[in-house]
């Protein structure tokens, strides 16, 4: 019983820099967030009842991931887009929404705004130059716009 109780540490210790690893790996990916190991405490059952339970070692319950705010940085790509504070970019993967804070995105070839999977970004749908309230994938109009003086 000792020993399983040393072996639960060294558990939750290799587990625990798996997640330090894994965050480490990811530093530079473009939207990572980090994540840490959360730990309880394994109390053994007395067959008695005893209320003196000597613990019988630890275990990993969780693993959470941090929303934290990353470092904002410009970029070349005019379409490269970040979000300061809460929230996430809606996108559409076939049909399923998928929810992202990386930010890089992209015009495919039908001229609509996706990421390095494929998924199209979605927001609100204009209608003549009006945000209607109707949400779907953003596509550019790449047509020839008929030029308007300033005023």
């Amino acid at each position: 019983m000792i020993f399983d109780t040393g072996l639960s540490g060294l558990q939750a210790a290799s587990n625990q820099l798996s997640i330090v690893g894994n965050n480490i790996a990811n530093s530079s990916t473009v939207g990572f967030k980090g994540s840490r190991a959360l730990f309880a405490d394994v109390y053994a059952n007395s067959f008695y009842g005893s209320s003196n339970a000597i613990g019988d070692g630890v275990n990993m319950v969780a693993v959470q991931q941090s929303f934290a705010q990353g470092d904002i940085s410009f970029t070349n790509n005019s379409l490269d887009l970040a979000i300061n504070g809460s929230g996430f970019f809606v996108l559409n993967d076939n049909g399923a929404p998928i929810y992202s804070r990386a930010g890089s995105f992209t015009v495919n070839n039908q001229g609509y705004i996706v990421n390095e999977f494929g998924q199209n970004l979605t927001g609100l749908l204009a209608n003549n130059g009006v945000i209607g309230s109707l949400q779907g994938n953003l596509q550019l109009n790449t047509s020839s716009i008929n030029p308007s003086a300033t005023t």
